[in-house]
């Protein structure tokens, strides 16, 4: 651009001083507009202080009630008693040996096994006494500790049954539903009348299968 004069120069330089300035004006109306904003909006939230969520009145406020544990391990248990129930009715004498002490051994089981029961060959490593309990009372009892102890690796227990001297007639009562439910256990492998030391006819020594 060219100027005619000094004077066309001034003029210029007064309209660019002039711009510079209503931009300077401009920048700091806006700045001023900010700061009063931001005044504005502190001022309020110092006026009504700290504010919360209104509790909702539509809702109801239960307590978590916790889960209870289910009794897995019980029910199993219970389940097995009754696949393990064993009859009363169940005819037992084809199946015992024709001996004095009616010993038992699996058709798989030779009879060096009762031979080695009777000798004591194996060591006896729980016991039971149904001595005093009814018939039902002695069945239970008996089905769960032939179950926990082979389910424990229990190889020979003792079974007391009593020789009924204090049952109505001195008729052993229980010795021969013990002899019957012994035989329909699976894991009885072979049994034999305890040694005299041991019970004798009032007991039996009894083999279980490996667990």
């Amino acid at each position: 651009m060219k100027f005619q004069s000094l004077q066309d120069l001034k003029k210029v330089q007064k309209q660019i001083a002039a711009a510079q300035a209503q931009a300077a004006a401009e920048e700091a109306a806006r700045a001023a507009a900010i700061r009063k904003a931001e005044a504005d909006k502190n001022l309020f939230s110092r006026a009504i202080g700290k504010v919360a969520p209104l509790p909702a009145h539509n809702k109801a406020h239960l307590p978590i009630q916790p889960r209870q544990p289910i009794a897995t391990q019980l029910k199993k248990d219970e389940a097995q008693v009754i696949q393990d129930s064993l009859s009363d009715e169940f005819d037992v004498s084809t199946l015992l040996d024709t001996d004095d002490a009616l010993s038992f051994r699996r058709p798989t089981v030779g009879p060096e096994v009762t031979r080695k029961l009777r000798k004591g060959d194996w060591a006896i490593q729980r016991e039971i006494d149904l001595h005093g309990l009814r018939s039902d009372e002695a069945r239970l009892a008996l089905t769960t500790f032939i179950r926990d102890a082979h389910k424990h690796g229990i190889r020979c227990v003792r079974v007391v049954h009593g020789k009924g001297l204090g049952s109505p007639g001195k008729t052993p009562v229980l010795k021969s539903k013990v002899h019957s439910w012994l035989v329909q256990k699976n894991q009885v492998m072979a049994f034999v009348q305890a040694k005299p030391a041991e019970g004798g006819a009032g007991a039996l020594v009894v083999l279980l299968t490996p667990s």
